[in-house]
């Protein structure tokens, strides 16, 4: 780890050794046996999101899931690429596409999620990151989508863009009409 990382943050979860810098930061399940290294800047980072559709209220057990997209070739393991669990499905995903969770073997934890659609791109969750103040800064979602399954009583995020339904129709970061 280089002086420039970010060390003594208010981390939650068994792990302690999560760390940003100005251009990557870490992600940790809870147990602390998976690691990932990502992307705070662009070109690796797409883009950060909202989403409120049935299938991630499912897979995160809330009312909504808060997302960041990055490039895999972006990423690397620190550890627990072997601790990786997944599972695969297309039956509840609006496109068809089959979207893949990985997830740690030993807490449960969802590391992140990848569509068939965009394979090259990693949706990872806010939620596993080190740096809680990346939440507020570079990772603060840009898109709320499904926002006409949002529950009645969450108000509208304070976001730039409102998407009733699927905002991502391209590529991953992309918009189709």
């Amino acid at each position: 780890m280089s002086a420039s990382h970010q060390q003594n943050l208010p981390l939650a979860g068994v792990a302690r050794d999560g760390w940003s810098s100005d251009t990557e930061a870490t992600a940790t399940c809870f147990c602390g046996s998976v690691q990932i290294v990502f992307p705070t800047e662009k070109p690796g980072l797409v883009d950060t999101f909202l989403c409120h559709c049935t299938d991630c209220r499912k897979i995160t057990a809330s009312m909504f899931a808060s997302n960041f997209t990055v490039k895999q070739s972006h990423t690397r393991y620190v550890r627990g690429e072997d601790q990786l669990k997944q599972f695969g499905q297309s039956s509840t995903i609006e496109t068809g596409r089959t979207m893949t969770n990985h997830f740690c073997g030993n807490c449960g934890s969802l590391m992140f999620r990848v569509s068939s659609g965009f394979p090259d791109n990693l949706i990872m969750r806010i939620g596993t990151i080190d740096d809680l103040a990346l939440h507020e800064s570079k990772l603060k979602p840009r898109v709320e989508q499904y926002t006409k399954d949002r529950v009645g009583w969450l108000h509208q995020a304070d976001v730039p863009v409102q998407e009733p339904g699927l905002y991502y129709r391209g590529a991953m970061g992309t918009r189709e009409p």
